[in-house]
């Protein structure tokens, strides 16, 4: 809460993942939606659809503004997610959260992927995944920095693109594998960018999200949501 507090005049959104999910439940949720602050709430449900269902109407009812589903759960478990986010919401009085797809994790490259039988072309693997999140009428997406300019090329417009493994450049080596910097994210069309370690593991938190910020130019700024992650 103290990192929220020193991070939510800089950011648009707070991402909380499954470590702080797992470790603090609905309730971290409650505290930071308490302060006025956005949340974006990145579980990846993938489940039998009535799982997903009910376990999006419960984010729902936590009143987050995005939350994500893995594609690779199949066309009738993301209707349902997206069916249950607009009738949760709708009866509850307030616009319904952006149920976002999470494509291939940009943890994964093409190695990952021919280990888990999908063939090793991670570029082929997101659009196909895309189109059938757009099926099953997802308005947004997760994605890595390089595949936004293919996925802008093949959506409609509307479609929100939501952009990890963004990396300034000055951090050591990490897990993250397909990386831009905000402004190259920013600029090959991302809707938002999601900013965890070179904030969060940073000396100084908040100087670490203005330098971010400020890199954008004010165009950018403007234009793209900008979510910090908690954990």
């Amino acid at each position: 809460m103290e990192l929220a507090k020193q991070l939510a005049p800089v950011v648009g959104a707070f991402k909380i993942g499954g470590e702080l999910f797992t470790s603090s439940g609905p309730d971290i949720v409650r505290r930071v939606r308490a302060t006025g602050a956005s949340v974006f709430l990145d579980l990846k449900f993938h489940d039998i659809p009535n799982t997903v269902a009910k376990a999006v109407s419960a984010a729902t009812r936590l009143d987050v503004e995005m939350l994500t589903v893995h594609v690779g759960g199949g066309l009738e478990m993301m209707r349902a997610a997206e069916e249950s986010a607009q009738q949760t919401a709708k009866a509850a009085g307030r616009p319904a959260p952006l149920v976002l797809g999470v494509t291939v994790l940009t943890s994964m490259d093409g190695q990952t992927l021919s280990e888990i039988g999908c063939g090793g072309n991670v570029g082929k693997q997101v659009e196909r995944l895309a189109e059938l999140a757009m099926r099953a009428g997802l308005r947004g997406l997760v994605c890595s920095p390089l595949e936004i300019v293919a996925l802008r090329q093949m959506l409609p417009a509307s479609v929100q693109l939501v952009v990890p493994g963004i990396r300034t450049g000055a951090e050591k080596g990490d897990d993250q594998k397909r990386t831009l910097t905000p402004r190259q994210a920013l600029e090959a069309g991302a809707t938002w960018l999601v900013v965890g370690r070179p904030i969060y593991a940073a000396a100084n938190p908040r100087a670490a999200a203005e330098a971010i910020l400020g890199s954008l130019g004010a165009a950018g700024q403007a234009k793209s949501g900008f979510a910090g992650a908690l954990a």
